[in-house]
């Protein structure tokens, strides 16, 4: 458990909070903590989220983010790579990133079609990956593939911001174009991996 695996972790363990802020309380645990008497606090908090529960997700998102820069350069600097973060480092962001796009939909701000051809990607990805390493193949991230990645994390952290009195109209139109090229790429990197790893399926190359 070195340094950059705990980075790993500290990201997967900012997701609830992200959700939280950008979500506010499940109606049942709103209910449960009103009932042991602790109401005040939840109004206060459910009134933070109203006001600034976007800009504080989006501080939280741009936080949690950057640990994978960070855990990957530390990793590779310091020649501490393990297979725990090989396993590990790619499911922390997807699960940030589709946390997000769910958190963004459920807000109305996003239609519920890009979550879905993300994670649709996602799933075949992995699927291709599995079929891979079932004949030993590893499969390497491609340019598409970083690309959307950093794609979609700058069109998150932009919407994010949208409602924030601070964010200028022009970060306002750029997150939506951001996501919209993000998701270009998305699909570009899917048919990518899976002509370039048709081999896997017995189809000649």
């Amino acid at each position: 458990m070195n340094l950059p695996n705990r980075l790993t972790i500290v990201r997967i363990a900012l997701i609830p909070l992200f959700v939280l802020l950008s979500a506010g309380l499940p109606d049942i645990i709103y209910r449960l903590l009103s009932f042991i008497g602790m109401g005040a606090l939840v109004e206060a908090f459910v009134g933070f989220v109203a006001r600034s529960g976007l800009a504080a997700a989006g501080i939280v998102f741009i936080v949690a983010f950057s640990t994978d820069a960070l855990d990957g350069y530390i990793a590779r600097k310091y020649k501490m790579v393990t297979d725990f973060g090989i396993f590990l480092d790619p499911i922390a962001d997807k699960l940030l990133v589709t946390a997000a796009l769910f958190v963004l939909t459920y807000r109305g701000m996003i239609g519920a079609w890009i979550p879905i051809v993300v994670v649709s990607r996602e799933f075949i990805i992995t699927g291709l990956r599995l079929l891979a390493a079932s004949k030993g193949v590893v499969l390497a991230a491609g340019g598409f593939g970083k690309a959307k990645t950093a794609l979609q994390s700058a069109a998150i952290a932009l919407l994010l911001f949208q409602n924030f009195r601070a964010a200028p109209l022009v970060a306002i139109n750029a997150g939506g174009l951001l996501l919209y090229a993000a998701l270009v790429f998305t699909i570009m990197s899917g048919v990518d991996y899976i002509i370039k790893n048709r081999s896997l399926f017995n189809i000649p190359q």
